[in-house]
């Protein structure tokens, strides 16, 4: 997608602060972070919303759940423990629609969710 800021920072059009890359998933640190840890986890292929996963892509979601545990222990956060998160369109709190999952830790994660 060629107005999609998470396509531009895979392409390389737009830097980025990487933790973890492979074929499929590149995570990087989020630039406002709300955590001592906040690494964004993204799907190399363009898919908007979680709601746009099905059986074609569904591997999409191991490969995020995969990068996530490689992105908590390159984090040194994986034993103390950690949250995932995926909000999905503008009520879920989505802001870019590129799937993506937020990985937070580094502190006790005490806030409210909604």
């Amino acid at each position: 997608m060629p107005d999609c800021i998470f396509c531009k920072i895979i392409k390389g059009d737009i830097p980025c602060s990487k933790v973890y890359e492979d074929d499929n998933i590149l995570a990087f640190n989020d630039i406002q972070p709300m955590a001592p840890v906040h690494v964004i986890i993204i799907p190399k292929k363009h898919i908007a919303t979680l709601m746009d996963l099905d059986a074609k892509n569904i591997d999409v979601t191991s490969n995020l759940i995969s990068a996530a545990q490689k992105v908590a222990r390159i984090k040194n956060i994986s034993d103390r423990g950690f949250r995932t998160v995926i909000n999905c369109n503008a009520e879920g709190g989505q802001v870019v629609f590129h799937l993506h999952m937020h990985l937070l830790g580094g502190r006790k994660l005490q806030d409210p969710l909604g």
